[in-house]
């Protein structure tokens, strides 16, 4: 009885992982970069204690193949230890203080920005990132054939060898993959704020964060959704290699577990019945595993049933990760079977975490 439960909950993910591969697929590769730029773009970024790793994206900012004078970087200083400054630039870069007045400090930031932009579009992204040169030349020429106001845009992570990194990498790549499977379906519930653009009067019309600026995180998706909930035909997916932001996968367990637990935090607070519903079945999928693994042990179910459920989920998982992978990175994937094995048990962990626990991050507890 037990396993036929089982083989149903996984069979039902199957498909919709299925949907996530097929609207993956259908969604288009975009570089065209042939029209003269013409959008200004003000970059906001928020940060904490990023004396490191800022250097390095503005060394990126500044190769970018665009007009100096059609760009701005407004710098959100979020209480850090110590004061960053910019030594000299060959463009634009304003450091401000952010003003916290809400339990998330990302959204504080970008409001507080918001207040000195000098352009019609904004974009966000992360102090340890890296940008492309075509990055916002691929993203003005799809603004200008494009009645668009929003648009996710893609994030990898530049991984070393270790298991840890490449583990990361796999279940980003098949976030993301759901990512744009979504918008694929036209069921887009989720982006990353690492790379999000949308323009300031679209943001004042959804009024910003208003309804959800008491959760932490979410700064991203929950804009998003707000946005298709409005306008879904103003949001866009942009599906190109020149967009893809590249940012550095996390170094040890604890702080990646606390990560996931903050992007999990929000998912009971989606407004896309699609995006709850999802986040559900995958909890379930990887629960049946646990649940199945368990069972075997106690010697309920045979370890044949426990081999055919893995296979079930792991070649429908192995197929979206392939495909998104392939897109975002020309990094070989490792570590897929053993990160298979281990994944049901970590995603569970994090997901029942995020329930009842608290979780740290930048030196806060939340």
């Amino acid at each position: 009885m037990i396993t036929n439960i089982l083989f149903l909950v996984l069979l039902i993910y199957a498909v919709f992982i299925g949907l996530l591969i097929y609207g993956l697929i259908k969604v288009s590769t975009i570089d065209y970069i042939g029209l003269q730029p013409k959008t200004k773009f003000s970059i906001i970024i928020p940060f904490r204690n990023e004396a490191e790793n800022l250097p390095i994206l503005l060394d990126s900012l500044s190769k970018l193949n665009y007009p100096m004078e059609l760009f701005e970087v407004i710098l959100v200083d979020d209480e850090s230890e110590e004061v960053f400054r910019v030594e000299c630039s060959v463009f634009r870069v304003r450091i401000i203080k952010n003003i916290r007045i809400s339990n998330s400090p990302k959204k504080d930031a970008i409001v507080n920005a918001m207040q000195i932009v000098n352009a019609d579009w904004i974009i966000t992204t992360d102090a340890d990132c890296v940008v492309d040169k075509n990055w916002l030349l691929t993203l003005d020429n799809y603004i200008q054939l494009h009645d668009v106001a929003m648009i996710a845009g893609a994030v990898t992570y530049d991984c070393g060898n270790s298991f840890l990194h490449h583990f990361q990498q796999l279940d980003l790549a098949s976030l993301q993959g759901a990512t744009i499977g979504s918008f694929g379906i036209n069921k887009g519930f989720m982006c990353n704020g690492a790379n999000f653009a949308y323009t300031k009067c679209f943001f004042q019309a959804l009024n910003g964060f208003e309804g959800n600026d008491s959760i932490a995180s979410g700064d991203d998706v929950f804009l998003l959704q707000k946005a298709i909930a409005k306008s879904p035909e103003k949001v866009h997916y942009l599906k190109s290699r020149n967009t893809i932001v590249t940012t550095r996968p996390l170094n040890n367990w604890k702080s990646l577990f606390h990560q996931r637990v903050r992007w999990a935090s929000k998912t009971s607070s989606y407004q896309s019945t699609f995006g709850k519903g999802l986040g559900l079945l995958v909890f379930a999928g990887n629960l049946c595993l646990v649940i199945g693994a368990g069972c075997w042990v106690l010697g309920v179910i045979p370890f044949l049933n426990i081999v055919l459920l893995f296979l079930l989920k792991f070649l429908v998982d192995a197929v979206l990760i392939y495909e998104t992978n392939s897109f975002l990175t020309k990094t070989k994937i490792r570590y897929l079977i053993l990160s298979s094995l281990f994944y049901p048990f970590f995603s569970t962990s994090v997901a029942l975490y995020s329930v009842f626990g608290k979780y740290e991050w930048k030196g806060r507890r939340f």
